[in-house]
């Protein structure tokens, strides 16, 4: 895939999206202690759409994905997802892959991997035949019998994305999930986890400090800012089916993309 072309929105038609929308978020405020963390976050997310969020540390980008999932609970504003609108409806019923892989050290990958399946209630013996119908698809087929211990960092990251994605929630929340890999693995990754998603269906939102990540991977880019957290920009990027990710980073157009976003970003407050 290559970016063919982009156009910035302003933050009010950040929750345009259509009726099939599988997340919908308007008008999300948090405080933490007092003090605003985000006001008036809106935006909504397409199924089959990935959509990610950039912007400076402290914005609030990882505090809208636990508002999302039903970790913590919004001051106002709502949140749909699929239908399920209350926070306890919402916890379970959204995949969460955060940076760290959070892998039970106590439990073989096959049992990582089938961990989610298990808390919603399905039968062991249904959870190992999910498990292992994707295990190939996720690289993991060879080491489903070994300890997370055994793996590298970006082997981890698939069995934590695997347990993630085999409940089969329509919306999958991913906070820096290759933030920790080095720059070669975290390439690799990228391409892969496209691979994986593209015939997923779901509703995705990616937190990432890493720009060119963003543009490799979003169809929508959401810019935010700081004091209180909300979003200023919503950069759409257009891309041509079937180009390799290497070729997109050379490009005039992920060039004058990443531009546009470092601009805005360049001109953010920083400091709280």
């Amino acid at each position: 895939m290559s970016p063919a072309s982009h156009q910035t929105k302003s933050s009010n038609n950040n929750i345009a999206g259509s009726e099939d929308a599988l997340l919908a978020v308007s008008g999300i405020g948090f405080d933490y202690e007092n003090a605003p963390i985000l006001d008036g976050v809106r935006l909504s997310v397409d199924r089959g759409e990935f959509v990610a969020l950039v912007g400076p540390s402290g914005c609030g980008k990882s505090t809208l994905l636990n508002l999302i999932s039903g970790v913590l609970e919004a001051r106002e504003g709502s949140i749909n997802t699929n239908g399920l609108i209350g926070r306890t409806e919402r916890l379970g019923n959204v995949s969460y892959m955060q940076q760290k892989d959070l892998l039970l050290p106590w439990r073989t990958v096959a049992e990582n991997s089938r961990l989610g399946l298990e808390l919603n209630g399905v039968g062991k013996a249904e959870s190992i035949e999910r498990v292992g119908k994707l295990a190939e698809l996720f690289g993991i087929a060879d080491v489903l019998d070994q300890m997370p211990w055994q793996l590298s960092g970006g082997m981890r990251q698939r069995v934590a994305l695997l347990r993630a994605v085999m409940p089969d929630n329509p919306v999958l929340l991913l906070d820096e999930p290759f933030g920790a890999l080095d720059a070669i693995t975290r390439r690799s990754l990228q391409q892969w986890l496209l691979n994986v998603l593209d015939t997923a269906n779901k509703a995705v939102v990616l937190v990432t400090h890493d720009v060119d990540e963003a543009i490799l991977l979003a169809d929508r880019i959401l810019v935010m800012a700081p004091d209180p957290g909300r979003i200023i920009a919503d950069i759409k990027v257009n891309v041509e089916a079937g180009t390799e990710a290497s070729d997109i980073s050379m490009s005039p157009e992920f060039n004058q993309i990443r531009a546009s976003i470092l601009d805005l970003l360049s001109h953010q407050e920083f400091v709280r």
